[in-house]
């Protein structure tokens, strides 16, 4: 198998987690309220990655040189939980707590934002 074709494959990958993910991605821009307190997103970031290769010249059909491959990335970022920083220095993680299917996740959510509002203007007052 051609190594270079390979490596061109998985390296394409990578550049393409690259230009979606960074530090920023984990540990979201702080917000800076006017009370003088910094709410932090943070995130959970899972990536995937599958690449394959095969070389299929015969030597009775085809002298030169034949090689099929391809590779895929699937990503994704998931809100965990807001860190909070007070006027002075106190620090509170304020977790959202989601389950694993995707509806059941996005519905959690709703459900819990009036929570999740509240337990962060607590840690903002």
């Amino acid at each position: 198998m051609n190594e270079t074709k390979m490596s061109d494959i998985i390296r394409a990958s990578m550049e393409g987690v690259r230009g979606f993910t960074n530090a920023d991605t984990v540990i979201g821009e702080p917000i800076n309220t006017p009370g003088g307190v910094t709410v932090i997103p943070v995130s959970r970031v899972t990536i995937g990655i599958a690449t394959g290769g095969v070389d299929y010249s015969s030597k009775k059909s085809f002298q030169g040189e034949n090689f099929g491959g391809g590779g895929g990335t699937g990503m994704s970022i998931t809100p965990i939980a807001f860190l909070t920083v007070g006027r002075n220095a106190e620090v509170e993680l304020i977790p959202l707590e989601v389950q694993s299917d995707g509806i059941e996740r996005i519905t959690s959510l709703i459900e819990d934002a009036p929570n999740i509002i509240n337990r962060i203007k607590d840690a903002l007052s």
